[in-house]
């Protein structure tokens, strides 16, 4: 596989690996090794551990919540009654649905999702939630099918280190806020080099340690797009076991698994941030 091939090839294992979760095929390799199964319980304990409360989840409709995410991006984003929001990489609408209620009827939610399994199991979501203030997408980050200057406000969730070409990614979050819109983002990064097997099964791109960079890459990323106030809210440890270990996952992908010595060697390499900024 050439250099010009690899990004297609990532976004096809992606959405591939994502589909199989959102049919409920796969179960989720983006959170501790406990959460890989599909009991609804375990998402919820997960979500509790990242930061959603009792009363978020409660208020969710059932198979919203898949313990996908590594954080809580609405509670910090501060929404208010008619504001517009972008989800990137909106899953099956769990933070969509909580943002939802916060901007209220006269607000609305967009949610934007590269694979038709996972907007299609949203789409379902929000029928059963009776939500009208939500319209799911089907679109990839690096080329939104949004407006320029439409949005208030972004969100996401453990997405954007999935995206080969985080450049463009958030050049494209730029451009559809509108002037003085800001940016809530809660994502996996690294505060020094993974060991060589583990960057091998990086490659893969189906957990989340796919495409994380190192933490001060990811925040010259967001000021190269002309985001001001860059500020990481918080930031935490990453549990290691998430990588390599779902046998569906190494199924589609065809890599080797990664070995407990080397999760390891990566111990304090990956964390957990919450990051804002402004337009």
């Amino acid at each position: 596989m050439n250099d010009e091939e690899k990004p297609e090839r990532i976004k096809d294992d992606v959405r591939k690996s994502y589909a199989r979760i959102a049919k409920g095929i796969q179960t989720s390799c983006c959170g501790p090794k406990q959460s890989c199964c599909s009991k609804r319980i375990l998402a919820q304990d997960i979500s509790k551990k990242i930061g959603y409360t009792n009363d978020e989840l409660s208020c969710l409709p059932e198979g919203a919540n898949l313990g996908l995410g590594c954080g809580n991006p609405v509670a910090l984003a501060s929404l208010n009654h008619g504001e517009v929001v972008l989800d990137l990489g909106s899953g099956a609408g769990i933070d969509c649905f909580l943002a939802a209620r916060q901007v209220g009827p006269t607000g609305k939610v967009i949610g934007l999702d590269m694979t038709a399994e996972m907007v299609a199991k949203a789409r379902d979501n929000a029928r059963k939630g009776g939500f009208e203030n939500i319209e799911f997408r089907l679109g990839d980050i690096e080329n939104m099918p949004v407006e320029k200057d439409s949005v208030d406000v972004i969100i996401s969730n453990c997405v954007i280190n999935l995206v080969p070409d985080k450049t463009r990614a958030f050049a494209e979050t730029y451009r559809v806020l509108k002037a003085g819109g800001r940016m809530m983002i809660s994502d996996i990064v690294l505060t020094k080099e993974l060991p060589v097997a583990i960057k091998e099964s990086v490659e893969a791109y189906v957990g989340c340690l796919s495409g994380a960079v190192m933490k001060e890459e990811y925040l010259r990323l967001i000021k190269k797009a002309g985001f001001q106030e860059v500020q990481i809210q918080s930031e935490q440890p990453f549990p290691l076991d998430v990588m390599g270990n779902d046998p569906a996952a190494n199924a589609i992908v065809e890599t080797p698994k990664v070995s407990q010595s080397d999760l390891e060697l990566a111990e304090n390499a990956v964390i957990s941030i919450k990051v804002s900024a402004l337009k």
